[in-house]
């Protein structure tokens, strides 16, 4: 995550796109990138997640987003885990399997423990994901 978001030129790669990256070829040391999923096609994106939750000033449970595409696939992220604060920003780098450009929406989910008050209720305030191969 110290590398991210990407140089405005792009993230130096691995492989195939590697000669996109000439200036970088001659460097000793270079840092190259490949982020792989655990199923074919076996592509990824870098995302980093930022999280401000609104409600109960603090309880235990967890919070994950669910990215779904426009074919109907899903894959659940967990972003925090633990006593969540209203009062945080919680920050995740993920490699989501989803490409963004069929990306349909993302969920935002909490659970609670077994021992948090019935009541009580957990939101996000803001969501705010960035896009590691332009930075956006």
């Amino acid at each position: 995550g110290d590398c991210f978001p990407c140089p405005q030129e792009g993230c130096p790669m691995m492989g195939h796109y590697a000669d996109r990256f000439p200036a970088k070829l001659e460097r000793v040391n270079q840092k190259y990138f490949l982020n792989t999923a655990a199923d074919p096609p076996f592509a990824t994106w870098r995302k980093k997640v930022f999280i401000k939750l609104s409600g109960v000033k603090k309880m235990r449970g967890d919070i994950n987003l669910v990215f779904h595409d426009t074919e109907g696939n899903t894959k659940e992220y967990e972003i925090a885990s633990g006593v969540l604060s209203q009062d945080q920003v919680y920050t995740k780098y993920l490699d989501v399997e989803i490409n963004p450009k069929n990306t349909k929406k993302i969920e935002f989910l909490w659970n609670k423990t077994i021992f948090t008050l019935l009541w009580a209720r957990l939101g996000a305030e803001t969501v705010n994901i960035i896009h590691g191969e332009d930075g956006r």
